[in-house]
């Protein structure tokens, strides 16, 4: 019985402990079932309050968005209606010029049929007065040819001869008055251009010479440069391609040599070897080497540096090593370099003067003397070699055209080619700027003198200044003023056909009358 009832007790707390769980476990549920009701609802209003947040701030977005499309839009057509206004006043202006060039065209148009109106009158006016010399010439004819006797063909070939004079007198009279008008006019522009292009171009000139001397600290030095059996001074000969003079002449020995860049390159090597003391042929060849290598060096840097003082760049780099090479090479004792320096800075004045490029101008200029530095491995004229090495490294047509034709090898085809010639003219002439050999100086004398006493009515000539000018002195019962300025044209024109020569000749034709009488 007591069994019984604790089964049913134990039973009937079981019971009550799992409906406690249960209920338990039900409050539990409900509670975070209410839990998450709430969250739903907490998470369901911040949602609300995002979405309308987020729609509040489209709206605002998209409210900013239309005032920048409309500030955008009005900008545009402010922009827009400026161009319009400044398309309208061009347009207008330009109707105002077509409009002004019309009645220009109208007011020509009236001035040339008056212009053909009076052309025809004047046709029948001329017309009616040569009838009536016609009828006048062939009425003198007639009474010419009573009075005188003459037959119609001898009668013409006085007159002619009568005509031939005094037309020879009018045009030589013609001639002096357009020369002297024309000096009046062009002597003021052209000496206040070629005296600034002058000035701008002092630069120094060094004479031509063939021989370097080389001083030596003693006599002794002599033997050691001519080495045993002669080796040292072969091997510096070979090397060097000089020939070097000893003599008795004391402590100097004598480089001999056309070519100044290969003796200026033997005169360094020797001073080099003389002063380190050891002078054999393995050290010789060592020097010499060096000082070509130096020498390769310096010419690049001289090219260089007279470019960048005429301001040309650009350059090919074998044409910059040549420009340096002109400084070993003279042309009648003036240095090329020195001289081509000078031709481009005359070049450019006178080409800004006359509106051409200056930079082209320039660079023509320094270059067109270019060939000179290659004449001893090319054949030809130095102009046409320069041209054919300037094209070969790009440059112009117009500049390749002016350094051929500035001896006149070739036609000058343009402005810049007239610029090079005058301007390498100019550099040459100046005085002091050349000189020429002693016997060519003596042969052109004779020349000049003998082609000015050849012409007719020449009583003496002489050339002064060098030979840079020539006077002329005339018979003046046989040439007249008006003949003095033919014949000194005359005299021009034959020196420049049949004489080369450097710069230019100044020809004066003097004519004077002499009253003499003693008293007794």
């Amino acid at each position: 019985m007591n069994i019984l009832l604790g089964i049913i007790i134990g039973f009937l707390i079981g019971v009550s402990l799992v409906i406690v769980y249960l209920y338990i476990q039900k409050k539990e549920k409900l509670k975070a079932k209410k839990t998450a009701e709430n969250l739903l609802k907490e998470a369901q209003q911040k949602a609300k309050e995002i979405i309308e947040r987020a729609e509040n701030e489209a709206k605002l977005k998209i409210q900013q968005a239309e005032i920048q499309i409309k500030e955008e839009l009005l900008a545009h057509k402010q922009i827009l209606e400026e161009e319009f206004e400044k398309r309208k006043k061009e347009v207008s202006l330009k109707e105002e010029r077509l409009l002004h060039k019309e009645e220009n065209l109208i007011k020509r148009e009236e001035a040339l049929e008056k212009k053909l109106k009076e052309i025809e009158e004047l046709k029948v006016l001329l017309e009616t007065e040569k009838k009536e010399i016609e009828n006048t010439l062939k009425q003198a004819k007639e009474e010419l040819k009573r009075i005188s006797g003459l037959s119609e063909k001898e009668a013409k070939e006085l007159l002619l001869k009568k005509l031939e004079e005094e037309l020879r007198e009018e045009k030589a009279k013609f001639i002096m008055k357009l020369e002297n008008e024309v000096k009046e006019e062009a002597k003021r522009k052209s000496q206040e251009i070629l005296a600034y292009a002058i000035s701008k171009a002092a630069v120094p000139f060094v004479t031509e010479k063939t021989v370097s001397v080389v001083q030596l600290p003693n006599e002794d030095m002599k033997g050691r440069i001519i080495g045993r059996e002669g080796r040292n001074i072969r091997t510096f000969e070979t090397l060097t391609g000089v020939d070097l003079l000893i003599d008795d002449t004391p402590e100097v020995v004598v480089l001999s040599c056309a070519d100044p860049l290969r003796r200026e390159i033997a005169r360094i090597a020797l001073e080099r070897l003389i002063a380190d003391g050891r002078i054999h042929p393995a050290r010789i060849e060592e020097i010499v080497k060096q000082v070509e290598e130096e020498m390769e060096q310096h010419l690049i840097e001289v090219g260089e540096k007279t470019c960048f003082e005429l301001g040309i760049y650009g350059l090919h780099s074998e044409l910059i090593k040549m420009i340096g090479k002109l400084k070993y090479r003279t042309s009648y004792g003036q240095n090329v370099l020195q001289h081509s320096f000078e031709t481009a800075i005359i070049a450019g004045t006178l080409a800004g003067e006359l509106g051409v490029d200056v930079k082209k101008a320039k660079k023509a200029a320094l270059l067109h003397d270019i060939g000179k530095a290659a004449s001893y491995e090319m054949e030809g004229p130095h102009a046409l070699i320069g041209a054919e090495i300037v094209r070969k490294y790009g440059e112009e047509e117009d500049i390749v055209n002016a350094i051929a034709s500035h001896h006149e090898d070739i036609p000058i085809t343009s402005i810049l080619g007239i610029i090079l010639q005058i301007s390498d003219a100019l550099s040459g002439a100046r005085p002091g700027a050349r000189r020429e050999l002693l016997e060519a100086y003596i042969k052109r004398i004779k020349e000049l003198e003998a082609i000015a006493s050849s012409f007719e009515g020449v009583e003496k000539a002489f050339a002064i200044q060098a030979g840079r000018e020539i006077r002329v002195i005339v018979d003046d019962k046989k040439i007249s003023d008006e003949e003095a300025y033919l014949l000194a044209r005359e005299i021009a024109q034959k020196i420049e056909k049949e004489l080369t020569y450097p710069g230019i000749i100044r020809v004066t034709v003097i004519r004077e009358t002499r009253a003499v009488e003693y008293a007794k």
